[in-house]
C-alpha cells in the first residue's frame, strides 16, 4: 500500500496534506510514515511467522527514537553499531536481551558497555577483538555471548560501496578460517559462542547470493557442531532491497522461504537485521525550489535541501524518485528517464542544491513537470541512510525529522537552530580577549596600485 498518496490533486501522508508539513515545519524536512514503518515490519514478522525468528532492525537505517520505538512497539529487537546507537536503542525501550552488537570496530568501552547492558547477542569480526571481549568479561566475571561473523567470498552484486561479504571487504572473519578461530575462543573463559553470522552487502534484489551464502553458513553450523560447540543462532543480517526505480527485490516471503530452505533441519534461531527494507520507503524529503536556472545547456531547479542532507545521490549516484506536491498534469511523466519523450508540460532538468559542490544533486537529466520558485517537492524513499548520513557541511544545520500518524503528525527532531550549530564549538583561551579585530581594508580600485 501506498502510505504517500495523492489525495484531489494534493500529496499526502496518511491522512496529512505534505504541503501543511511544509508550512508548518519548514523545509527541508523528512517526514516518515507511521503505518509504513509498520505495514513493512509485519511483512517480515508475518513472513517468518512459521521459523524461529528474531527480527531485529538495523538502527543505522533510521537512528531516530520515536522510529526505533514505532518498531519495538511492534516486537522489533535492534541490531546496532555503535555505543550511540545502542543508547538510542535502549532509550527507545528495546529490551538489552534483543539486542545484536555489530561492527568490525568496537572499542573496548563499547564492549564494556554491551557487557554491563546485558545484550542479547555481540558479533565478533576478528580474532584480536575477542581476545578483548575475553579480557573485558573475565575481569567482570561474566562471559560473553557472541556470534563468530564470517566472510564467506560471496559477490552480492550491489554497489561496491555496500558489499561486505568479499575478501577485499574488511568484514567477518575470513570463512577457511572459522573453525580454528571458534577452537580457540570457544575455551577463553569470557567467551560463549552461541552462534554464527553473516551479511554480504546491501540494497540486495536478488536471491542467489543470499542463497549462497547461507548456505555456506548452515555448512559451518554442521563442522562448528560436530567440533563441540552449541550452536544455537543463525545471524543472517539484512541487505534485502527496495524498488527506488524499477527494481523488482524479492518479497519478505521469498526471502523466507529462501531461508527456511536453505537452513532447513539446523535447527536454530534465526537471527534478522532488516533496515532499508523497514524504513526506505516509509520516508520522504520535503524540498522546496528555490530558483529555476536556465543555463546554456541544461535548465537547473534549485532546492533548499542539498547533498548534505541527503547523501545517497552524491554519494552512490543512487535514484531517488522525486514527486511535486501538487499532482501533476494527466500525461505528465513525471520522473521519467532520459528515454523518455519530452511534452510541452514537461522540461528535462538537473535538481540540485545549493552546496557548492558539482555533486550536490537529486536528479540528472530527469522529465519533471515544469516548475517554478517555491514548488514544494517530495524526494521519495528517503526513510533509510537519509537523516542518519546528513552534516552539517556548508554550515547548514540539521534539518527536521517528523512522524505522521493517521491524521496527525509530530517533530520527532527539530531542525537544528544556528546558535546550537554554532555553541557546539568552543574558542581556546589563548583567542579569548577583548581586543578588536582589525578592520579590512577595501580592495584598491582597478588600476590603483
Amino acid at each position: 500500500m501506498n502510505h504517500f498518496p495523492y489525495r484531489d490533486g494534493e500529496l499526502f501522508a496518511e491522512g496529512v496534506p505534505l504541503r501543511r508539513i511544509a508550512a508548518e515545519v519548514g523545509t527541508p524536512v523528512y517526514c516518515y510514515s507511521s503505518a509504513a514503518l509498520t505495514a513493512n515490519y509485519r511483512a517480515f514478522a508475518e513472513a517468518f511467522a512459521g521459523q524461529r525468528a528474531t527480527i531485529c532492525y538495523a538502527v543505522k537505517a533510521n537512528s531516530n527514537i520515536a522510529v526505533i520505538r514505532t518498531l519495538a512497539r511492534l516486537g522489533a529487537g535492534a541490531d546496532v553499531l555503535s555505543e550511540g546507537e545502542l543508547r538510542r536503542a535502549l532509550r527507545a525501550g528495546v529490551r538489552p536481551g534483543n539486542i545484536v552488537f555489530s561492527g568490525v570496530g568496537k572499542s573496548p568501552d563499547e564492549l564494556a558497555l554491551a557487557l554491563e547492558t546485558g545484550i542479547g547477542q555481540i558479533n565478533v569480526e576478528s580474532e584480536p577483538e575477542i581476545e578483548a571481549l575475553n579480557e573485558l568479561a573475565a575481569a567482570k566475571g561474566v562471559r560473553a555471548p557472541v556470534a563468530i561473523r564470517v566472510n564467506p567470498d560471496v559477490d552480492a552484486d550491489t554497489h561496491e560501496k555496500i558489499a561486505t561479504g568479499m575478501k577485499e571487504n574488511k568484514f567477518g572473519i575470513d570463512f577457511d578460517r572459522a573453525r580454528a578461530v571458534a577452537a580457540h575462543a570457544g575455551g577463553l573463559p569470557g567467551i560463549e559462542i552461541v552462534g554464527v553470522a553473516v551479511h554480504i552487502g546491501s540494497q540486495l534484489t536478488d536471491l542467489a547470493p543470499f542463497s549462497a551464502a547461507f548456505r555456506l553458513l548452515s555448512e559451518l553450523v554442521g563442522g562448528l557442531r560436530d567440533d563441540g560447540h552449541d550452536i544455537r543462532r543463525l545471524d543472517l543480517g539484512g541487505g534485502l532491497g527496495i524498488a527506488y526505480q524499477d527494481e523488482t527485490p524479492p518479497t519478505p516471503k521469498e526471502y523466507a522461504a529462501m531461508i527456511a530452505t536453505a537452513t532447513d533441519g539446523l535447527e536454530v534461531e534465526i537471527v534478522l537485521e532488516p533496515g532499508r527494507a523497514i524504513t526506505g520507503d516509509a520516508g520522504v524529503l520535503l524540498t522546496r525550489v528555490l530558483y529555476v536556472k536556465k543555463g546554456v545547456s541544461k535548465t537547473f531547479v534549485i532546492v533548499d535541501a542539498a547533498m548534505n542532507d541527503l547523501m545517497r545521490p552524491s554519494l552512490y549516484d543512487a535514484h531517488h524518485a522525486i514527486i511535486p506536491a501538487i499532482e501533476p498534469a494527466p500525461g505528465t511523466n513525471e520522473g521519467a528517464d532520459e528515454t523518455a519523450d519530452e511534452a510541452a508540460n514537461e522540461a528535462r532538468v538537473d535538481i540540485v542544491g545549493p552546496v557548492c559542490e558539482t555533486g550536490d544533486f537529486f536528479a540528472r537529466d530527469r522529465l519533471m513537470p515544469v516548475l517554478h520558485s517555491q514548488d514544494l517537492l517530495a524526494i521519495g524513499c528517503a526513510g533509510a541512510y537519509g537523516a542518519v548520513m546528513a552534516s552539517t557541511y556548508n554550515s547548514r544545520p540539521l534539518v527536521a525529522e517528523v512522524l505522521v500518524k493517521a491524521g496527525d503528525f509530530a517533530v520527532i527532531r527539530p531542525r537544528q537552530s544556528y546558535d546550537d550549530m554554532l555553541g557546539a564549538e568552543k574558542m581556546p583561551d589563548w583567542l579569548e580577549d577583548a581586543r578588536p579585530l582589525p578592520s579590512t581594508q577595501p580592495l584598491p580600485p582597478k588600476g590603483v596600485a
